[in-house]
């Protein structure tokens, strides 16, 4: 009987670790309040192409952000599904955007 309790121990301690360790969560960039979270990477990269033209380009990309991502609150829980070395796709774990699944680029995630 107590090796029993001492294995279940055991595993519950390694099952903490584990999703202790599995946290991450959104960080917003400086000044900003929320994150974007994209429907996926194409659509990050056509909004971040437009802003960098600048002038009537860049306002269309920022217009097109507003509309194409949702906002996400800075240090909301999410799971990473996938990730390259532009971003990752996230899913919202916790909080009112919970099961919102997107591209969020690199520096927006931890």
């Amino acid at each position: 009987m107590r090796r029993i309790d001492i294995r279940l121990a055991a595993a519950l301690i390694a099952v903490s670790i584990f999703a202790a360790g599995c946290g991450h969560k959104l960080i917003a960039s400086a000044g900003e309040p929320t994150v974007s979270v994209y429907p996926d990477e194409d659509t990050w990269q056509k909004v971040a192409d437009l802003k960098k033209q600048g002038g009537m380009a860049g306002m269309i990309g920022g217009f097109g952000q507003s509309l194409a991502a949702k906002q996400v609150d800075d240090k909301t829980p999410v799971n990473i599904v996938s990730s390259d070395d532009k971003g990752s796709v996230v899913e919202v774990t916790d909080g009112p955007n919970k099961g919102v699944k997107g591209f969020v680029p690199k520096g927006n995630v931890n």
